[in-house]
This record gives structure tokens, C-alpha cells and sequence, in this order.
């Protein structure tokens, strides 16, 4: 009676590049906290290497970051081919590129007294600038560009939970999603509870009062209902904008209940169509159904 379901998720790849001094080793802690094997200064010619290690069948690395960048000198320039090539291998990919103004860049290197690491010799502020037009072909193709200036190292982190967090987030709550029949009482446990007597009834037509919910004959009968499917839309929108505040707020286990007369039709089609959906927006979903073997229900 109990399933939990997940989302069957692609492979995530990120590739971390941008100015020295605009935040790239803080960026990939911040990845690896939210659980990305991650690799700093991965020398370019190999990111097609590793990005086919997690790509393969079995491999245990589902998400991976990795920084390249102006360490890496000439080969720098291979990196646009090799990022698009990154697509092609069932890899959800992306660029994200820090940046920061040439002020702040400067000031950063006086404040740690290092040398600029293209090392060419000439002024700070000059090498800057040439990093900055050697970079532009990066920058063009990022998906996500965050400009460091005005951040400090918790809002640059925030930045990245905000954008690349959300799974690890939603997978920190557990949702059970309910059906019953409110002909045996309302489930003392739930946080929500949602009645669907109103949803035409499958128990009074022919053919479908000995099936269950679970029936794709039962669930075309409701779903021919335009009522039925905005009940379903308008449920969703309801939940998933309630959820990330529940997950703020520390809850790790929430439970939606929804009910019918007798619990065995309309509320378990009801109840498995939400757990798939939320599955699908990637939260952690146990669907069960209270009361679908009872008799004469």
C-alpha cells in the first residue's frame, strides 16, 4: 500500500569559470556542500574525459563540478567546443561564470598580496583587463553569470543554494500523501486534509464500482471530468507554493490527506496523481491509501 517515489533525474554537470579573484573556490565548496563531487582546476583536455566517467552507466557521480580557467592558459580557448560538447552525452550541463569590477578584483589581490596567475609581468589592473577580453567567449555561452562585487561569501553561497540547491532542499522533506474514506474517520495525522466528494463518483457506473483508483479505467472516468483536472491544477499550484516554506521553516515530514466516502475511487486517483506530480518537481513522496482494502467500501 506504501511507495516512495522519486524523480528519475539526468545527470548534473557544472563547469565553474570566470576571473581569478571573483569567487570560484568559494563557489565550488558551495557545490560541494550541497553534495557535488567536485574538482578544482581540472585541466581542460580532460573535462570530456570526466564528463563521460559520470555519463556512464552505473557511475556513482550523479552531479559534479568542476573549475577551469585562466590556469589553464591557450588550452582556456578549447573550452567552448569542449562545453558543447558536453550535451551530447546525456549531461544537463552548466556554465556558470563569476565576474566582479575591475575595482574590486583589484582590491581583492592587494588584500591577499598574490600575484595575478596569468603572469605576465605587467600591472595588476592590466592583467585584469587582458583576462577579462580573453574570457569574453566563456561569459558569452554561461547560463549563469553572478557578478561578485557588492557579495560577501554567505550571499554568494545563497546565490548557489538559490540556483543549484533546490533538489537536495525538497529531497530534505518527506511528503506522505494520504487517501482515505471519511466513512471511517479522518486520519488523526494529517496536516492537510482535502475532501474530492464533490469529483464524480466511478462507484455508480458500470464496470468500475470493483475497480480502485489505481485503475486507468477508473482514472480516464475522472479525468473526462474538466472539474477533476482543475481540482488537480489548482491543488498543485496550492501545494508547491507552500512547500519551500514548510522546508524553511525545518519540517521534514508533512502529510496531505485526501478523502472520499469510502476511500477506494476518487481520492486514491486523486492521491496518486499528486504524489507523481510532486515527485516529478523532485520532492520525496510516499503515497499510501488507508482505507482501499476495506470491504464494501
Amino acid at each position: 500500500m506504501k511507495k516512495l517515489l522519486r524523480k528519475k533525474s539526468a545527470r548534473q554537470f557544472v563547469v565553474i569559470t570566470g576571473m581569478s579573484g571573483s569567487g570560484k573556490g568559494s563557489v565550488l565548496r558551495n557545490f560541494e556542500d550541497l553534495g557535488y563531487y567536485c574538482v578544482d582546476h581540472l585541466p581542460v583536455n580532460l573535462v570530456p574525459n570526466f564528463a563521460d566517467f559520470c555519463a556512464a552507466p552505473g557511475s556513482d557521480i550523479d552531479r559534479a563540478a568542476v573549475v577551469v580557467d585562466i590556469r589553464e592558459g591557450e588550452a582556456l580557448s578549447r573550452l567552448p567546443d569542449i562545453y558543447h560538447s558536453l550535451h551530447r552525452n546525456g549531461l544537463h550541463s552548466s556554465l556558470v561564470f563569476l565576474e566582479a569590477s575591475d575595482a574590486a578584483l583589484l582590491r581583492r589581490f592587494e588584500e591577499t598580496r598574490r600575484p595575478h596567475p596569468l603572469g605576465r609581468d605587467l600591472p595588476v589592473r592590466q592583467e585584469i583587463r587582458l583576462e577579462r577580453m580573453l574570457l569574453k567567449p566563456m561569459r558569452r555561452l554561461a547560463t549563469v553569470v553572478i557578478d561578485t562585487t557588492r557579495m560577501n561569501v554567505h550571499e554568494l553561497r545563497d546565490s548557489i543554494e538559490a540556483r543549484f540547491g533546490a533538489r537536495r532542499n525538497r529531497m530534505a522533506m518527506l511528503i506522505s500523501v494520504l487517501s482515505f474514506g471519511f466513512r471511517y474517520g479522518v486520519p488523526a495525522d494529517a496536516d492537510m486534509v482535502f475532501d474530492v466528494r464533490f469529483l464524480p463518483n466511478p462507484n455508480f457506473v458500470a464496470g468500475l464500482k470493483n475497480k480502485t483508483g489505481r485503475s486507468p479505467a477508473v482514472r480516464k472516468f475522472m479525468d473526462s471530468y474538466p472539474e477533476t483536472r482543475e481540482f488537480v491544477r489548482r491543488l498543485m499550484e496550492w501545494l508547491l507554493y507552500l512547500m519551500p516554506g514548510f522546508i524553511r521553516e525545518g519540517k521534514s515530514y508533512l502529510t496531505v490527506a485526501i478523502g472520499c466516502t469510502g476511500g477506494r475511487h476518487r481520492s486514491v486517483a486523486i492521491a496518486e496523481q499528486v504524489a507523481a506530480q510532486l515527485a516529478a518537481e523532485g520532492y520525496k513522496v510516499k503515497s499510501s491509501h488507508r482505507d482501499l482494502g476495506r470491504a464494501g467500501a
